[in-house]
């Protein structure tokens, strides 16, 4: 066993813990933390960006997706910890496992804070039934961390209403109508980026999230910003006062959150709300559990917004081609890694006024690429050779925007059997781009158009078809989501117009290759009738995709004139905005394909 673990048990025994749970997450229920609450990879070495560890006296296991399956398989051998593939056949959950392997009268330690609210009672109805108690107020992994990051904060910067559409003080007036709709008189919110979103603040305390530590309580009358005071220059002070927004350090919010709400009706989503927060609202009138109004509305971008991100995406696809043209020109001439490619890319990237990348970069070649959320290290840093497979899974941070964009390239010869995959994926993505719906459908509704053509063949891939996407944001942003999955904490969300939602699909071999073929699209009003009103997508990624391995006989003729229409459109596009023989090339590429 890891000596972390070993440490970690010991810790345990002499706090008469059974069992100690570690999530990753942070204060807020983010889905990326800073390095302070990477308490889980700090334990079991495995680094995805999701993950929860359990730890008894004698065994330790955790639980992933399917994205970081083949990762984690890596990443924990010779841990002596257990892998757990959450959502396969005949694999416990969380709860289950907890239930089966808890004794009677067992003791679970969790930090409070890093789990939602929606867990914590889960977690405290599993220790009541054993006769047990959810030690709620134990950060285990602190005391046996002895070089544990500090949590600091970074400066704050505002965005300009010129690229929001729309004032901090509007968007806290519509909140409170929405508070009175739900009956509520304080509403409190968790979540990282909808305080930035309201707020019209970004930060940097999260690595490529442009968010910062902070709550935020909202009154009819109020507001109040709980954050670190070296984050909060002059000039941010200022604006949050000619908002009416008051300032109190983040250490504050708890208690001054059981104060307030005494007596009073509470809206918070338990999802994004943690579980020490909820547990201290003891005295509230009643405790409302929605999903928070800002989430909805930031996922509806305004004409502003709309504007802004087409903009950032010509950038994103300047820099792109820009990369896909030096790749294709000089692999095999010069040397060149998953990681040095990469870092091209971030270079073409900060040329066209990225201010940040919107995630690690994932580029991975040949057997790499079916690994679903690879990250290179020098230990595998792979060298690129002129044949296969290379998945390049990308985005950047522009003043106008977050884009994220996927493409696998073709280095050189591809076996049958690769383009055959790389065209069925090509299919899917189109299908769901195509699509034309009733308003009302959800995500859910539509994932099958990304996977029939898959799904035909008795193929699929073993992740979410597409995310939505923040304006200057996280990469990752709900409600709006494709996946024919429905949970109770992740449920279906209709689609409305201005929603922007990432298309991809893939297919990825293991031991052999990856592909992956994501657009972003942006959902528009296509019509109305006398049977209601029917929604459509519109490209937002301005990028070719690879014909040097399509096979264009398994298209249908439908996808081909798709195909066809976007490859000009991308043209027409970014064409002006490159360098003569770059954009050439670029003609000769976005071709119609016969």
């Amino acid at each position: 066993m890891k000596s972390e673990i070993l440490a970690l048990q010991k810790e345990m025994a002499s706090r008469n813990v059974d069992a100690c749970l570690i999530p990753t997450s942070d204060y807020h229920q983010s889905e990326y933390v800073n390095a302070f609450f990477k308490c889980r990879a700090y334990l079991s070495g495995f680094t995805g960006s999701a993950g929860t560890l359990i730890v008894t006296a004698d065994a330790a296991g955790l639980w992933t997706d399917g994205r970081y399956f083949l990762q984690a398989d890596r990443q924990l051998d010779g841990t002596g910890i257990t892998l757990f593939r959450s959502g396969e056949p005949g694999v416990d959950t969380i709860p289950e496992y907890l239930k089966k392997n808890l004794k009677e009268g067992a003791r679970l330690a969790v930090d409070g804070r890093v789990i939602s609210a929606s867990f914590g009672n889960d977690l405290t109805e599993i220790t009541k039934e054993k006769n047990g108690e959810l030690c709620f107020h134990e950060d285990l992994p602190d005391a046996v961390w002895s070089d544990r990051p500090t949590l600091t904060s970074h400066p704050l910067f505002i965005l300009e209403e010129k690229y929001t559409g729309q004032s901090a003080a509007d968007k806290l007036t519509a909140i409170r109508n929405d508070m009175k709709e739900h009956g509520a008189d304080i509403h409190l919110v968790a979540s990282l980026d909808d305080i930035a979103w309201i707020l019209n603040l970004r930060g940097g305390d999260v690595d490529y999230n442009p968010v910062f530590y902070s709550f935020l309580i909202i009154t009819e009358e109020s507001a109040i910003l709980f954050a670190f005071e070296e984050a909060l220059s002059p000039e941010i002070l200022s604006y949050l006062k000619g908002i009416g927004v008051q300032v109190q350090p983040y250490g504050e919010f708890y208690e001054t959150a059981a104060k307030m709400t005494a007596g009073h009706k509470v809206l918070l989503d338990e999802n994004k709300a943690n579980y020490t927060l909820i547990s201290s609202l003891k005295d509230a009138k009643d405790i409302i559990n929605h999903l928070d109004p800002s989430t909805i509305r930031k996922a509806i971008k305004n004409e502003a917004e709309i504007t802004c991100t087409k903009e950032a995406h010509r950038k994103d696809g300047l820099a792109m081609v820009n990369f896909l043209y030096w790749i294709k020109h000089n692999i095999g001439k010069i040397p060149m890694t998953e990681i040095s490619a990469s870092d091209y890319l971030e270079q073409c990237r900060r040329k066209e006024g990225a201010m940040d990348l919107s995630f690690d970069t994932i580029a991975g070649y040949g057997p790499h690429g079916a690994i679903v959320h690879y990250s290179a290290t020098p230990e595998t840093d792979a060298p690129l050779a002129p044949e296969g497979l290379l998945l390049v899974d990308s985005g950047g941070q522009y003043w106008e925007g977050t884009t994220d964009i996927t493409r696998t390239i073709a280095l050189g010869a591809l076996t049958d059997e690769m383009k055959e995959h790389f065209t069925l994926v090509l299919r899917c993505n189109l299908d769901l781009a195509m699509a034309v719906f009733k308003q009302g459908c959800t995500g859910a509704n539509l994932d099958i158009f990304a996977r029939m053509p898959l799904w035909e063949r008795g193929l699929d891939f073993n992740h979410g078809t597409g995310h939505g996407v923040g304006f200057l944001l996280n990469v990752h942003e709900g409600p709006n989501r494709f996946h024919w999955k429905v949970t109770a904490a992740r449920p279906g969300y209709e689609m409305a117009p201005g929603m922007v939602t990432t298309d991809e699909p893939g297919y990825y071999q293991a031991g052999s290759h990856g592909i992956r073929t994501e657009n972003e699209l942006l959902c528009v009003t296509k019509s109305e009738s006398e049977y209601g009103t029917f929604l459509a997508f519109e490209q937002l990624t301005y990028c070719p995709i690879d014909r040097d391995a399509i096979v264009p006989e398994l298209l249908t003729e439908a996808e081909k004139k798709y195909l066809n229409e976007y490859h000009e459109m991308v043209y027409q596009k970014l064409a002006s905005g490159l360098e003569p023989e770059v954009a050439a090339w670029l003609r000769e590429i976005t071709l119609p394909i016969a």
